[in-house]
């Protein structure tokens, strides 16, 4: 699988926290079904989630973030987001097992 990722709205909190609870139930969903493919013997050599950070895209510019990293455009200050947060304790969980 070359690249998988979503566009949804992030809320950054006043505390600084980036919530985008819809990109993590689609990380969430897509891992849990590639999981069952391998498990089904389709040969899967690696998974690469789009986008780690937020960035220009070509058809949307900076309107819509893919990021796991949400960045301030303004500031450049990065933020991991509970995607992102998510996704590095998926990682960890499969690399124990």
């Amino acid at each position: 699988m070359t690249e998988n990722g979503s566009c949804y709205e992030d809320t950054v909190t006043p505390e600084g926290e980036v919530r985008d609870v819809e990109r993590r139930h689609y990380l969430m969903r897509h891992l849990e079904a590639l999981k069952a493919a391998i498990a089904a013997g389709v040969p899967v050599k690696g998974y690469f989630a789009w986008s780690l950070v937020d960035n220009f895209e070509w058809a949307e510019g900076y309107l819509r973030r893919f990021g796991l990293v949400h960045i301030d455009y303004k500031t450049q200050e990065r933020r991991l987001k509970e995607s992102g947060k998510w996704y590095r304790a998926f990682l960890k969980s499969e690399n124990q097992e």
